[in-house]
């Protein structure tokens, strides 16, 4: 279908040029009372390929709901920026020589330009960026709020660290125990690192959760992370050590069976026998080479050897074996754990695979579970019930043997109570260049002393080379021009630190920063974030649920006790947008072809080059190097940004997955081009009522499925209405210019064109959202269906909502009725209102 039927390119940037002049779009610096509404996109990291389809879906999603929010009346703000530092400039500035600060620019210019090509109607005054000064400014501000209330610190903490990119790694960097830009394998060692007491807020992360309107998947990820745990610490014995042990079921203690300490618990070397020392060693290797994320991963085979050393179960006296085995972590806990194989499915696992003792000490109650001693064989019993098999505590239901077992162990100096977390203290700091400066200073005589506030911002120096030391430190450290300073306290000799934050500590606050952006003496005015704050509707991918997220709510709370925000959470309502996948094609030998290579038959099949082989396709994420990145430059080109934005919505529900097909993209080419070709030609148009009771219900849809998210839905209806008010001779006013004003969301260039058409003063974009009357939601007439014996035999038109006995005397009037009973008996008449009357006859 020709594209020059809409001059779409013409009429783009003809609206976008008068938006911007005319500051549409423009945020005021308050709201007024009880109309604000602030909409976040989580902001993106500028990569030099720039954006592909999947990317402004969730743009799309916000630009339509905060279209729709202004003309309701309410006060918008919904701004765009940049979180910029990061790797992946670095490593470039490493290959080519380039400074990551030009790279970074050119890339955000590309951003900005495929960002302003759809039409999104942000604030562009509010640009940020978080890798210019002026905002990390307020980054290393806040960090030292945190320091100075005790919540960073400098450890020796073992980390994941890439030997080839020659810097520590989060978790979430390593893939597979491989660094996830290159592919190298990551170590585990003990290195110097900055690290943020997020633990300390640890109960009120957790507690709060219930007041968040967030999908509960990310809520229970959140939980899951934290991971708070009731129970008691037990002191075994090994040798002359006491080991503490965290369980949150201390009335098992009479199942344990063997002990297993993490590969990295302190004692391993020490009480590892010689005949399993080399053994040992190799294991505890092979560990450093895994990220935490694997190595708890529920469903991978479990792995461990034993120290052959034992400990003493401190109320049973039995000596039990200890093995060391990853799927215990140190910083969980105490690192160390007593196996009760019987009533934990890990624990049971690795008993099963090295035939080590299984003993129940917990029965389920009675009829609670038939057949234990088969159940046992094949699973763990982890449920509550009565406790046998041990001396103290036998017969007492699960509470209360937790609660006599604990009271015994206080008693006896064996233990006592215990909270822990699985959450642990944030490593903040990095080995690399390009991030922010973290701002204090190491002396000899004064120790760590924080730089003064009013030199912020620290500026990252200008340098040649980029590449790390590889002694653990980062590329700053050679620059000693930069590194060498002097103390803010007693004014000697001091060196700075020189690693970096890493790339979450911008987006940690940067929705602050957007309420007040150029303000020079504050990160936020105080009286600008209590009127704006909490965001309102906050929109990401559910890859951020946990790490993001977290720090951002932590960050927030400390500067809510700081007294420097109004509310104890950021985002009070959360939405993820669905991956957006692609068809790839891969041919017999495995290799993949892109689009450019292919022919499609008219049945849709993939033909490699005219008359090549035939290709199956596979829906998949796309990657580079499966050839199906679908940069959205091109369908721009060819279709325009309001099908573009049209298709990314009506593809399926907002939060699903689903598959980004080109064919399909014909259905929303063809919609908009029949909008385009009734009004564009200004046909006369009639006062009156029109399609009075589909108007009304068409509004009331659109403006329900918008706000709920359902954009795929609310394109149907307008779709349903387009095709009626398209057949209607003459055309209603009324209608033509609701239709308009309800595509203007989705399709806001074209309405705008079509609007000016009409002979209509722009903008369409400022108009009031039209109103419905909920009298006129059903329709004054029904189509009823009349069955005699379940078998249809006539349909009538008949007004809505008749009472029970007229629609059954309308039914039986019906000559077609009629000659269907005569000579019958009618047993009974079913009247299901406004759709179905059933005449039973015998």
């Amino acid at each position: 279908m020709p594209e020059e039927h809409i001059p779409h390119r013409e009429i783009e940037s003809k609206w976008q040029k008068r938006w911007l002049e005319a500051g549409v779009f423009k945020t005021p610096e308050l709201p007024r009372p009880e109309k604000k509404f602030y909409c976040l996109d989580m902001f993106p990291y500028p990569s030099a390929e720039g954006l592909h389809v999947g990317h402004p879906e969730g743009y799309t999603a916000t630009d339509i709901l905060c279209r729709y929010m202004r003309m309701k009346g309410r006060d918008v703000l919904h701004p765009m920026g940049w979180d910029a530092f990061g790797l992946p400039a670095e490593n470039y500035a490493i290959q080519t020589g380039v400074h990551p600060r030009i790279v970074t620019q050119k890339n955000i210019r590309n951003f900005r330009r495929q960002i302003q090509s759809l039409g999104f109607s942000y604030d562009w005054d509010r640009e940020i960026d978080t890798t210019s000064p002026d905002y990390y400014r307020w980054t290393q501000w806040i960090f030292l709020q945190l320091f100075k209330k005790g919540l960073a610190y400098e450890a020796e903490v073992p980390i994941n660290w890439c030997p080839s990119c020659k810097t520590g790694l989060a978790n979430e960097e390593v893939y597979g125990g491989a660094c996830e830009r290159c592919g190298t394998y990551v170590d585990r060692r003990s290195m110097r690192q900055w690290l943020l007491r997020i633990t300390a807020y640890a109960d009120r992360l957790l507690e709060d959760i219930k007041d968040l309107d967030w999908p509960e998947s990310t809520l229970a990820m959140q939980r899951n992370w934290i991971g708070r745990s009731e129970g008691a610490d037990v002191q075994f014995a090994i040798r002359k050590h006491a080991v503490t042990v965290f369980t949150t079921r201390p009335d098992t203690l009479y199942g344990a069976t063997y002990m297993v300490l993490a590969p990295e618990h302190p004692l391993v070397a020490e009480i590892t026998v010689p005949d399993m020392q080399k053994e040992v060693e190799a294991y505890v290797e092979a560990a450093k080479r895994k990220s935490e994320l694997e190595r708890t991963d529920l469903q991978k085979e479990k792995t461990g050897v034993a120290t052959g050393a034992h400990a003493v179960n401190p109320v049973s006296g039995e000596r039990i074996p200890v093995w060391v085995a990853d799927y215990v972590l140190a910083g969980y806990g105490t690192g160390a754990i007593m196996a009760v194989p019987a009533h934990d499915e890990r624990d049971f696992e690795f008993a099963k695979k090295f035939n080590l003792p299984i003993r129940t000490v917990v029965e389920p109650l009675p009829g609670a579970c038939r057949n234990l001693p088969e159940l046992l064989e094949k699973q763990a019993f982890f449920g509550d019930g009565a406790a046998v098999n041990s001396e103290i505590i036998n017969g007492l239901p699960t509470a209360e043997a937790k609660e006599k077992i604990t009271r015994y162990l206080e008693q006896k100096g064996l233990g006592k109570r215990a909270v822990k977390y699985r959450l642990r203290d944030w490593v903040f700091s990095r080995q690399r260049y390009w991030g922010e400066p973290i701002p204090v200073v190491h002396c000899a005589k004064c120790g760590i002393v924080p730089v003064l506030e009013d030199k912020l911002p620290i500026l990252l120096p200008d340098v040649r080379h980029y590449k790390p030391t590889g002694t653990g430190e980062s590329p700053l450290a050679a620059i000693m021009s930069w590194v060498n300073t002097h103390c803010p306290s007693c004014r000697g000799e001091a060196r700075r630190e020189t690693n970096t934050m890493p790339q979450w500590a911008g987006s940690c606050w940067y929705y602050l920063r957007f309420l007040d952006p150029r303000n020079p003496t504050e990160l936020c005015a105080k009286d600008i974030e209590k009127a704006w704050m909490p965001v309102d509707c906050y929109v990401g991918g559910a890859e951020h649920a946990v790490l993001h997220l977290l720090y951002a709510r932590f960050w927030h709370k400390v500067l809510y006790d700081l007294g420097l925000v109004s509310t104890t959470e950021p985002f009070k309502k959360l939405r993820h947008q669905g991956m957006i996948l692609a068809h790839s094609y891969r041919d017999e030998r495995g290799v993949y072809h892109g689009y450019e290579e292919l022919k499609f038959t008219e049945d849709g099949k993939a033909v490699l080059g005219e008359g090549g082989e035939a290709l199956e396709a596979q829906v998949e994420k796309m990657s580079k190097s499966k050839k199906n990145v679908i940069n959205p430059d091109e369908v721009l080109e060819k279709y325009g940004a309001d099908v573009f934005r049209l298709y990314e919505m009506f593809m399926g529900p907002f939060a699903d997955q689903k598959p980004w097909d080109m064919k399909d993209i014909l259905g929303r080419v063809r919609f908009l081009r029949r909008v385009w070709l009734l009004l564009r030609a200004k046909p006369p148009l009639a006062e009156g009522e029109g399609l009075l009771h589909l108007r009304h219900r068409t509004i009331s849809k659109v403006g329900s499925d918008i706000e709920n998210f359902h954009f795929n839905t609310a394109i149907s209806a307008l779709d349903i209405y387009f095709n009626e008010l398209s057949s209607q001779k003459p055309l209603a006013r009324l209608d033509a210019e609701t239709f308009l004003t309800l595509l203007n969301p989705f399709a806001p260039h074209l309405s705008e064109e079509l609007w000016e058409n009409l002979g209509q003063e722009p903008f369409l974009s400022a108009r009031p959202w039209p109103e419905f009357d909920p009298k006129h939601l059903k329709d004054e007439e029904v189509e009823i269906l009349i069955q005699v014996n379940g078998k249809p035999r006539e349909r009538i038109q008949a007004a809505a909502d008749l009472p029970r006995e007229k629609v059954e005397a309308l039914a039986l009037s019906q000559a077609k009725i009629q000659g269907a009973v005569s000579g019958k008996k009618i047993v009974k008449v079913v009247v299901v209102p406004n759709k179905l009357v059933n005449i039973v006859v015998q």
